[in-house]
């Protein structure tokens, strides 16, 4: 039976928003924090200014990159996540990954840390050109999910109600995908904690290169 998206986004949204205390908490991984200076590196590298997170949660990451002088603007399906981002100063709205109600071509960059994992594979492609529509022709993406191996469900041991829905691609399969609405910059793995974790630097290839 194939999974959808929709049939999985209110008990996502459910078990983030009464996620949304603890999470705030949580103190980020040494990679993850790597990770994000590398991709602040690459926008000032390209003269960035608008960033858009996708899945930010209580808006640790985007925060850090309004900091560091972006204008950010953070979405999340919770919107106990949400008002989480609204108490730290940020522009943050309650949108899904398929509603990104943003005019083509807003941003120079966008963010997306361990949230596209909750995308079912039918309707990854969608998620991904969704992202594309939104930034301008070279502009960046950062897409980062565990993963390694293949599969599709809800992780009963999870520290969150109900259960969330997870989607895990190979090595091959998730460059597969990004390659139908990207240009790969870099790809690499990152394995610490325990975990896989790919790390993708994407690019919206410039005007008429895709479909």
């Amino acid at each position: 039976m194939t999974i959808r998206y929709e049939q999985v986004l209110g008990s996502l949204r459910t078990a983030y928003d009464g996620g949304a205390a603890a999470r705030d908490q949580w103190e980020k991984s040494p990679w993850k924090v790597r990770e994000r200076a590398t991709f602040l590196d690459r926008l000032r590298a390209e003269k960035c200014g608008r960033l858009l997170e996708v899945g930010a949660g209580t808006g640790q990451d985007s925060l850090f990159f309004q900091e560091n002088g972006l204008e950010v603007v953070a979405t999340d399906l919770s919107p106990s996540m949400v008002e989480r981002c609204r108490e730290k100063g940020l522009d943050a709205r309650v949108v899904d990954f398929l509603s990104l109600d943003f005019p083509p071509g807003s941003f120079d960059a966008a963010y997306a840390l361990n949230c596209l994992l909750h995308v079912p594979n039918a309707d990854l492609p969608a998620v991904l050109r969704a992202i594309r529509e939104v930034l301008r022709p070279g502009g960046l993406f950062f897409l980062g999910v565990y993963g390694g191996q293949e599969g599709e469900g809800r992780v009963e041991v999870d520290q969150h109600n109900p259960p969330r829905f997870f989607s895990w691609r190979t090595d091959e399969q998730i460059q597969q995908y990004a390659r139908q609405a990207f240009e790969i910059v870099d790809f690499q793995v990152v394995e610490e904690d325990g975990i896989r974790f790919q790390s993708l630097t994407l690019r919206r290839p410039a005007a008429g290169d895709t479909d």
